[in-house]
């Protein structure tokens, strides 16, 4: 079964009748997924830096599909350190060799911000013969051979929380690093602290799709035209406030002074929402149990200045 560009972006946004957008995708799209990506399929390699590995943990909470078929069927994840069984200098090695192997090829995901002070060595990677590798390094070294290179996270799509102030590691995002390393290959963003795992499987799947469909080069130019202006693709940050279930109460001014108000607009205590961008509030999160402003407020989380220029979280 084959899928116009159209449908499918309809089908990952949960347009298509019958089909919600809470949990990843519907059951069909699974099936649709597992005929379409099988085959030879681009390696990915997973790359972990400065944060606190919890863009792991929120890919590992995928639900529609399981996060077993989005690893054995529908992406070809070569390296992951928290993920696969396999670790220390053997499996480091391995990473750069299949890396070489596979040169303009493969998908390069960076979690966590690149530290660059002190040689970059606040942040060890890996080792192999007794070479230590900085995230620094290993970053420069993958990127450059990479098809395109997917920044998971706040931290790498934007610096997050250890390129706030008072930061002492020279901590930069993913694509503010490969511009200072002159290296071209393109950077998607898939910001959130963490990102909703939608978010991270969903982007995957588009740019593999693409790049079965147009080539390695031709597939990258193409997901790269369906994102916004801040390298996040439109279809999970539409960069809009107006599907939030408080909206009307945001434009008749009604704001709560109290978390417990489940009617009124939490504006006032600090929510920013209207300038996050992303589909949480018609995705939600926990397999569409809940999410973010459900009982607390939005952080913004998935914005450039996060955490600085949306601190405060809560006001009073």
């Amino acid at each position: 079964m084959k899928l116009s560009r159209r449908d499918f972006v309809r089908i990952c946004t949960g347009t298509v009748a019958g089909i919600g957008v809470s949990g990843m995708f519907h059951p069909f799209v699974r099936d649709v997924l597992a005929e379409t990506l099988t085959g030879q399929r681009p390696p990915v390699f997973w790359v972990q830096g400065q944060g606190c590995t919890g863009c792991s943990v929120s890919l590992l909470n995928n639900a529609h599909p399981g996060i077993a078929k989005v690893l054995l069927d529908i992406i070809a994840l070569h390296f992951h350190p928290t993920l696969m069984a396999a670790e220390g200098a053997l499996a480091f090695q391995t990473m750069l060799d299949k890396a070489n192997e596979y040169a303009g090829q493969y998908i390069l995901i960076v979690e966590g911000s690149i530290p660059v002070d002190e040689e970059g060595k606040y942040c060890i990677v890996g080792e192999v013969g007794h070479r230590e590798y900085t995230m620094a390094e290993t970053i420069d070294m993958m990127a450059r051979n990479a098809a395109a290179v997917v920044a998971a996270g706040t931290c790498s799509s934007y610096g997050g929380v250890p390129a706030a102030r008072g930061q002492r590691t020279g901590a930069l995002n993913a694509a503010t690093f490969l511009k200072r390393r002159n290296i071209p290959t393109p950077v998607i963003n898939v910001p959130g602290c963490p990102p909703h795992p939608d978010w991270m499987v969903g982007t995957l799947v588009m740019l593999l799709d693409a790049m079965k469909r147009k080539g390695v080069e031709g597939g990258v130019l193409a997901t790269l035209r369906e994102a916004d202006d801040l390298g996040r693709l439109k279809v999970f940050y539409p960069n809009t406030h107006l599907t939030c279930p408080y909206l009307d109460a945001f434009e008749s001014g009604d704001f709560t002074t109290s978390m417990t108000d489940k009617d009124g607009c939490r504006f006032d205590l600090g929510c920013k929402g209207p300038w996050s961008g992303c589909d949480s509030a018609t995705r939600k999160w926990n397999g569409g149990v809940n999410w973010c402003i459900a009982n607390a407020t939005c952080v913004g989380c998935t914005s450039p200045g996060f955490p600085d220029e949306v601190s405060p979280f809560y006001e009073n």
